[in-house]
């Protein structure tokens, strides 16, 4: 066994009843729940495979099933006569897409999606025959096969009408692939562990390396930007899974995101987080609405004036103008200060766009506006 094994589990005791009964610092969050150790993610699998026992919803002439029929015939040692292409009405061509978790190893099951590839009306009923599963390096990593469970549905008529409900194209074979080869991490050999923030923050950087420290009362973690954090690891699986795992579940209050408001121009949701503070300004917001009314009236002529009867036009014009009443932002004006202004006035979600491009371009909004 590792010599350094005793020592790191009579140092980290402590930590133990530290991390079970300690009090966590307010809005404090796990670290596992900021980000993720460097080599430890998922892989993305896909692969191509034929459909079968289809209740005539599959393909009509795809050249592509047609192909990966012939291949699946020639496994068991039958060969389709040259220019003879099996009837596909109830066969379709799929693509088959699969996620590999980190330490997965070989024999364990995993979820798989199946989407039709050509003009496979629905794949309900229907069974994959066993595909590989390929990655990114073009290595088989699992194999993949079974009964679909389509949420969707999908029939049509004589007269030519259909009906659709959902997607009944695409289906999902829950631990219908076995995976055949694990992928290597690295995270036993390499010199140090590199722990990725999910959203790039300094402070929040600074603070996981400062929990770290102290929770193992050393200098062994530092941080390299905004995103990673060094850690140096003792040698051996054991000793670096036991200290990732301690590791993971250190308390660290993240840093408070910054000043932003989210603008959705097409809903007209404007979320303004808490950090938003505004500058003392004075804002006055009204419309003005012109009404224009057509009261056309008809005009007869004179008797015996030879005249005809005629339509006279008449319009009047009318412009009113809201008085909405001025209000004022005091310096350090809070999110709820905002909200309960804005609806004071009664402002519609795009007055209140306004009013705040208004005060960013005036310079009393000290926050980042952005427009999705």
């Amino acid at each position: 066994m590792n010599q350094f094994l005793p020592r790191l589990m009579a140092a980290l005791i402590p930590l133990l009843m530290a991390l079970q009964f300690g009090a966590a610092p307010a809005h404090a969050e796990r670290i596992k729940d900021l980000g993720a150790f460097e080599g430890l993610r998922a892989n993305q699998l896909v692969g191509y495979g034929v459909v079968v026992g289809l209740a005539g919803t599959g393909d009509d002439s795809l050249d592509y099933a047609t192909q990966g029929m012939k291949g699946v015939v020639s496994r068991f040692g039958l060969t389709l006569p040259p220019g003879v292409n099996p009837a596909l009405k109830n066969a379709a061509a799929v693509m088959i897409t699969a996620e590999l978790p980190a330490f997965s190893k070989p024999g364990q099951r995993l979820d798989i999606t199946v989407s039709a590839l050509g003009k496979a009306k629905s794949l309900r009923g229907g069974t994959l025959v066993l595909a590989p599963l390929r990655g990114a390096d073009g290595e088989i990593y699992a194999m993949a096969q079974g009964n679909l469970a389509v949420g969707g549905l999908g029939v049509s008529g004589a007269d030519g009408s259909q009906l659709s409900v959902n997607v009944p194209s695409a289906g999902r074979i829950p631990a219908g692939a076995t995976v055949e080869r694990a992928v290597a991490t690295g995270f036993d050999t390499s010199p140090v562990l590199t722990f990725n923030l999910a959203d790039a923050d300094l402070t929040t950087a600074l603070r996981v390396a400062d929990a770290i420290n102290l929770a193992f009362n050393d200098k062994r973690a530092k941080a390299l930007d905004g995103v990673s954090i060094s850690i140096e690891a003792p040698q051996g699986k054991e000793s670096r899974i036991m200290m990732m795992g301690l590791i993971e579940n250190i308390q660290v209050r993240p840093a408070d995101p910054p000043a932003k408001v989210i603008v959705n121009a097409r809903t007209g949701t404007v979320v303004i987080n808490g950090q938003v503070q505004i500058t003392p300004a004075a804002i006055s917001h009204g419309k003005l609405t012109v009404t224009v009314k057509e009261a056309p009236r008809i005009v007869q002529p004179a008797p015996f004036s030879k005249g005809q009867t005629a339509v006279e036009p008449s319009s009047a014009l009318e412009a009113t103008e809201e008085k909405n009443p001025m209000f004022l932002f005091k310096g350090g004006a809070s999110l709820a200060d905002i909200v309960k202004a804005v609806n004071a006035v009664g402002a519609s979600s795009s007055d209140l766009v306004e009013i705040l491009e208004a005060l960013k371009q005036a310079g009393a909004m000290k926050a980042e506006l952005e427009i999705i």
